[in-house]
C-alpha cells in the first residue's frame, strides 16, 4: 500500500538542467501494453482523516493539485484503492483526472478487496473477494474515478475472510467467509473479458498464490511493499521477473523513514490518527532505519540527487521492477521524486547500500539485487 513520502518536507531541488527537462523514463508493464513511468503517483496518504490507516488530515485542494502537478510533470498513472478513505481517495482521483483529455489522462490503478464500515471507519476492513462485494466496488470505484474502465485493477490482499491487521498476515485458518483464490482471480479475469478492466494483478500475494494463481490466468502485475528497509519480497520480484508479470512496488521510502529528512523527532510527533505512531519500523526499528537513511547521503551527494531519490532507484535497480509509488500531499513534494526513475545507481553505490543495510541492521531481506 502507496505511498511513501506524505508527510515529509520535499526533497531537495538540485536546479534546472537538462535531466529536468527530458521527458520521464518509461518501462512496459509486463505483457500490457501499457508503458508506464518508473514512479508513479500513490494515494494512500491523500485520503484524509477518521479511518484505519489514515496519514492524518489532509487538504483535499492541495491533494488534487498535487495529482496534476504529477500529470501535468510527465508522470502517467496514479495508485489508489477502494478502502482508502472508504472511497474519498477514489473520488480525489477522479476530480484530479477530470481535468484532462482522454489523450493526456493517466493511467489509473485501484484496489479491490479491503471492506471497511461506513458506520465504523476507525474499525479495521474485512479482506474478502466475496463476488457479490466484488461487483460492488468495481461499480463503485468506476463511478467515484469517473472512468468506464480501470486500467489496472489489483486485488489487494489475500481473501482470509478476516478483519485485516496491516503488516500482519491471519492465522492460517480457513474462516467460513473466505472465498477461494480460484474463485476469486477467475473473477477477476471474467472483470476483464467483459471490459471493466485493462489488466488484472495480485496485491500482497507471495508466489505460494501467484503460482496457482498464474495457471489460471496470467498475473499481468504484481504490487508487493519493497524498500532498502523491507526487502522480504525479493522472491516475489524475482517470481514475477521468470513469469513475465509487472512490478510496481509501493513504499519505496518506507512510509517516509528514507527521505532523508525523517527524524526520531518526528517520529515522537506525528499527528493523532497516523497509522504510523505505533508501527514498529517507526518504534523500536527507529534507529537503525535512520542509520540506513543517513548512509544515503554520500550516494545522493555524488549523484547530486536527494536521500528520497536514491532509495527509490535501488528499488528500480532490482531485476523485475516496472516502477514505484511514491506519495505525495503537495506538488512541492513530487518534486522531491519526480526524477528518481532516471537516476541510475552503479555497481559501487549498490555494495555500499549493502553495506549500510548490514552494518546498521536495518530491516530484513537480501541486501543486493
Amino acid at each position: 500500500m502507496t505511498n511513501a513520502n506524505p508527510l515529509e518536507s520535499p526533497a531537495t531541488n538540485h536546479g534546472t538542467t537538462a535531466l529536468d527537462t527530458a521527458p520521464l523514463d518509461t518501462a512496459r508493464l509486463g505483457t500490457t501494453d501499457m508503458h508506464i513511468t518508473r514512479t508513479g503517483f500513490g494515494s494512500w496518504a491523500v485520503a484524509g482523516s477518521g479511518w484505519a490507516y489514515s496519514w492524518g488530515s489532509t487538504d483535499d485542494a492541495d491533494s488534487v493539485a498535487a495529482m496534476r502537478h504529477a500529470v501535468d510533470s510527465g508522470i502517467n498513472w496514479i495508485d489508489t484503492a477502494a478502502y482508502y478513505g472508504l472511497g474519498h481517495s477514489e473520488e480525489l482521483v477522479g476530480k484530479a483526472i477530470a481535468a484532462y483529455s482522454d489523450a493526456d489522462k493517466p493511467y489509473v490503478f485501484t484496489k479491490v478487496g479491503l471492506v471497511g464500515d461506513p458506520d465504523a471507519p476507525g474499525q479495521p476492513p474485512v479482506r474478502t473477494m466475496n463476488p457479490a462485494s466484488v461487483r460492488r466496488e468495481i461499480e463503485g470505484s468506476l463511478r467515484r474515478l469517473g472512468v468506464e474502465r480501470i486500467d489496472l485493477y489489483q486485488v489487494h490482499w489475500p481473501d482470509t475472510g478476516e478483519a485485516f491487521v496491516y503488516g500482519e498476515e491471519g492465522d492460517g485458518t480457513v474462516s467460513p467467509n473466505q472465498t477461494p483464490l480460484d474463485e476469486y482471480w477467475q473473477l477477476m479475469a471474467d472483470l476483464k473479458a467483459e471490459g471493466k478492466v485493462r489488466a488484472i494483478a495480485l496485491s500482497n500475494h507471495g508466489p505460494d498464490l501467484m503460482t496457482p494463481a498464474e495457471r489460471i490466468a496470467h498475473v499481468e502485475a504484481i504490487q508487493p511493499p519493497f524498500s532498502a528497509i523491507n526487502r522480504s519480497a525479493a522472491a516475489d520480484i524475482a517470481w514475477a521477473h521468470e513469469h513475465g508479470t509487472g512490478v510496481i512496488v509501493y513504499s519505496p521510502l518506507q512510509s517516509g523513514l528514507l527521505t532523508g529528512t525523517f527524524s526520531a523527532d518526528r517520529a515522537a510527533n506525528l499527528a493523532e490518527g497516523d497509522w504510523r505512531r505505533t508501527a514498529p519500523d517507526f518504534t523500536s526499528g527507529l534507529s537503525a532505519n535512520l542509520r540506513l537513511a543517513e548512509a544515503l547521503r554520500p550516494i545522493a551527494v555524488r549523484h547530486g540527487a536527494s536521500v528520497a531519490e536514491v532509495a527509490i532507484a535501488w528499488t528500480l535497480a532490482w531485476p523485475g521492477v516496472t516502477g514505484a509509488i511514491v506519495g505525495a500531499r503537495t506538488a512541492a513534494q513530487v518534486d522531491g521524486w519526480l526524477r528518481a526513475g532516471s537516476l541510475r545507481l552503479t555497481a559501487p553505490d549498490l555494495a555500499e547500500i549493502a553495506d549500510a543495510v548490514k552494518a546498521t541492521g536495518a530491516g530484513v531481506g537480501p541486501a543486493t539485487p
